[in-house]
């Protein structure tokens, strides 16, 4: 399968984000021939204060039935392009406990437009990093709780978001699950991405023997103080063997590799990890 990495830098603006992010897969699409790209996190809003994130979001349909401006253009894009769409995630707006909330949640489409899946992060992103920024998820985003695999193209896949790379449980969970790709779409620190994203993508793909597809956004945009935060960019494909077989830059843009599925039955054949396996 040829995949594609859409590696945006997303502000506020809801229609200008969709701009960018129909520009791209149209280019990696047409130029790239790719069969399925893969879009970053909250790619629809990043920054601003809760209630520009919430005008932002949308109430997701029940699969079969027409959904908001974001569901309707990740469909369109299936269909247009006759590919697989996974739409890194969005704002998706939910009730609990009597307050409007969000999750933050991942689509994917076949390339008739059917959705084929739909996650919501497991694990929230409330961190003080080694620079002393804060980040608290969840003030605005309420935990999913499913692990969720999809069947793209025959090819059994696992789904997460960002935050979610540093728990081996889930992965492990995926593994036992007998996926052979994991897609991950991130908006990691410009910090702790220098520091991490390679290692544990690397690490991720390694433990579980797949494939791991991780998206990131790249560059600046402003929180709701006023305070300028850079994201990592550097989205990467990772071999069942650890190998690193596609990374950007911090740049805006798109890259496509050819993954080869049949690495991981050979991967797991030659290294017998799941079977040997003792603790859990």
């Amino acid at each position: 399968m040829r995949i594609a990495l859409i590696q945006m830098t997303p502000g506020t603006e809801r229609a200008e984000n969709i701009a960018q992010a129909q520009r791209l897969v149209a280019e990696a699409v047409t130029q790239g021939q790719a069969e399925l790209v893969v879009m970053p996190e909250v790619w629809s809003c990043l920054g601003g204060v809760r209630d520009t994130k919430l005008s932002a979001s949308e109430v997701l349909p029940t699969p079969g039935d027409a959904g908001g401006v974001l569901y309707e253009t990740l469909r369109e894009m299936a269909r247009q392009h006759g590919i697989w769409v996974h739409g890194g995630s969005i704002g998706e707006r939910v009730e609990q406990d009597g307050a409007t909330r969000l999750a933050n949640t991942t689509l994917v489409f076949s390339p008739d437009g059917h959705e084929a899946a739909r996650y919501r992060k497991i694990h929230l992103f409330d961190v003080v990093t080694p620079n002393g920024e804060g980040y608290r998820e969840s003030d605005t985003y309420v935990a999913g709780e499913d692990v969720t695999t999809v069947d793209i193209a025959g090819i059994p896949t696992g789904l997460a978001i960002c935050y979610d790379m540093r728990f081996a449980e889930l992965f492990l969970a995926l593994r036992a699950a007998d996926v052979n790709m994991v897609l991950l779409p991130a908006a990691f620190t410009q910090q702790t991405g220098e520091a991490h994203w390679e290692v544990l993508l690397r690490a991720r793909a390694i433990e579980m023997q797949a494939w791991v597809v991780a998206c990131g956004t790249t560059g600046w945009y402003v929180e709701a103080d006023g305070t300028k935060r850079q994201t990592y960019g550097h989205s990467m494909i990772v071999s069942p063997w650890g190998d690193v077989v596609l990374t950007l830059g911090s740049e805006i843009g798109w890259g496509v590799a050819d993954v080869d599925m049949s690495l991981v039955e050979k991967t797991r054949q030659r290294m017998q990890v799941q079977q040997n396996r003792r603790l859990i």
